[in-house]
C-alpha cells in the first residue's frame, strides 16, 4: 500500500484539523477541535506555514508542518519542522519516514539551507526515527522564555 505525500489545502482542513488536535493531545493539550481547525486554517491561509499531508486509500494518516526561518549568519532560509504525526493506527508502516523525506525534498527544492527540529530528549522512539533518517543531534543548548 503506498503513501501519496501532497502540500495540504483547503479540502484537507477538516481531516487535518483531527490529526492536529490528536497530536496536540498526545502532547498533553486538552481536545479542542474548533481551535485546532482555526489554527492551521489561518496558518495556510496567510502562508505561515507548509503542511505537507500523508494519505493511504484516500484516508489522511499523518502530517508534517513546518515553519520558515532565516539564518542572519548563513544569509539563507531555514525551516523549522515543529509538528510530525501519524495516526496511531498507520504507524510503524514507514510513513513517519516518507513524510521526513517529503519535508527534507520541499525544503531543498524552495532553496533552504536546512530543516532544524526539536524533540524531547526521552523520546526515544522519535529520536531513533531521526537518526535513521540522517538527521543529526547536536549539543546545541536551547532555551526558552515562555509569556502566559
Amino acid at each position: 500500500m503506498d503513501t501519496a505525500i501532497t502540500r495540504a489545502g483547503p479540502a484537507d482542513l477538516d481531516a487535518l484539523s483531527a490529526l492536529f488536535d490528536a497530536y496536540r493531545q498526545f502532547y498533553g493539550q486538552p481536545s479542542d477541535l474548533p481551535r485546532a481547525r482555526q489554527w492551521l486554517r489561518e496558518r495556510l491561509r496567510f502562508g505561515e506555514s507548509v503542511v505537507l499531508v500523508a494519505k493511504r486509500n484516500s484516508a489522511t494518516v499523518g502530517f508534517v508542518q513546518m515553519y520558515p526561518m532565516f539564518s542572519s549568519v548563513r544569509t539563507a532560509k531555514t525551516w523549522i519542522l515543529n509538528d510530525l504525526y501519524v495516526d496511531a493506527e498507520a504507524r510503524r508502516k514507514g510513513i513517519a519516514r516518507d513524510l521526513l523525506a517529503a519535508a527534507a525534498d520541499f525544503a531543498r527544492t524552495d532553496g533552504a539551507a536546512g530543516i532544524a527540529l526539536e524533540t524531547a530528549t526521552d523520546n526515544a522512539a522519535a529520536r531513533a526515527l531521526y537518526r535513521a533518517a540522517g538527521w543529526q543531534e547536536d549539543a546545541t543548548q536551547w532555551y526558552s522564555l515562555a509569556f502566559g
